[in-house]
């Protein structure tokens, strides 16, 4: 499976994020991919689907797609009936721009386990983001001393903006500030979760007890610590099921299952389905 790495612009500065229009990306059948940045895809015509992970999407005009690195997915557009404008960066400019080094587990719609990566809104407020996004294009392609700041407070609005919205489409809370056990627990996840699946090797990571890192991760995200790592694992499982050529013995021994049947049995618990179930159940993709 091909794994496409981000680039730096032609623009002639080096900011790990670009701007880019359906023009610049090849959306005909590649097979499944992933990448090593963050994407926001603003869709003011679409028409078509996106396989996203174990989700198949269904395209249209005022569609925004979230995408995080190395989340798996595969284009189904009619290619000629498409416009399309894409914010991509990487986490490390995030990482430059901002103080806050888990900015990105604090938007709701990266990372995201359980709610769709997707949100639709209509003409006015694509039209709206969509400008703030040719404004950012602006400032790169015509770099000036000043260009970063202005960059980062257009980058800043526009993220946090997607991200109330976000809530509010999905009835979900926006996160707390100042609670970053729980942030830092996440972050931990998407490193070590093939081999680590126990709460009390992430309390010891973070230097805190399981009380206190389940007491952490329900004041933010209103759930367990010991349910989000399940979700997380889950994830993983079916990643693995749908976009790797793994056996059922090799996908146990890679993430530290005993043996398969204990992976079997930790599927079905979370799903109430079998392996095979799923994926007879799951949008097809192609290697």
């Amino acid at each position: 499976m091909k794994t496409i790495k981000f680039h730096k612009t032609e623009c002639g500065v080096d900011f790990l994020l670009n701007v880019l229009t359906e023009k610049d990306i090849d959306y005909a059948d590649i097979g499944t991919f992933d990448t090593d940045y963050f994407e926001i895809l603003f869709f003011k015509e679409a028409k078509g689907s996106l396989i996203l992970n174990q989700q198949e999407i269904e395209l249209k005009a005022g569609s925004i797609i979230f995408i995080s690195p190395f989340q798996k997915r595969q284009w189904r557009l009619d290619t000629g009936n498409i416009q399309v404008t894409t914010l991509i960066f990487q986490e490390a400019f995030l990482n430059d721009f901002f103080a806050d080094k888990l900015f990105t587990y604090r938007l709701l719609y990266f990372y995201q386990l359980v709610h769709p990566l997707e949100m639709n809104i209509n003409k006015d407020e694509l039209l709206k983001y969509c400008n703030l996004l040719a404004e950012i294009k602006m400032e790169l392609l015509n770099s000036e001393t000043d260009s970063a700041h202005i960059i980062r407070s257009l980058l800043y609005y526009l993220l946090q903006t997607l991200n109330r919205r976000y809530a509010n489409q999905h009835g979900l809370s926006l996160l707390k500030s100042g609670n970053n056990v729980a942030l830092l627990f996440k972050n931990l996840m998407e490193i070590h979760i093939k081999e680590k699946q126990r709460i009390g090797d992430y309390a010891d990571m973070l230097g805190v007890s399981r009380i206190s890192l389940n007491k952490a991760v329900n004041a933010q995200f209103n759930t367990t610590a010991s349910q989000l790592l399940k979700q997380r694992l889950l994830f993983e499982i079916q990643n693995l099921l749908l976009h790797s050529n793994k056996t059922i013995n090799e996908i146990a021994y890679e993430l530290n299952f005993s043996e398969p049947n204990h992976l079997m049995r930790f599927f079905k618990m979370q799903t109430n389905q079998t392996l095979t179930q799923f994926i007879n159940n799951s949008p097809k993709t192609s290697q």
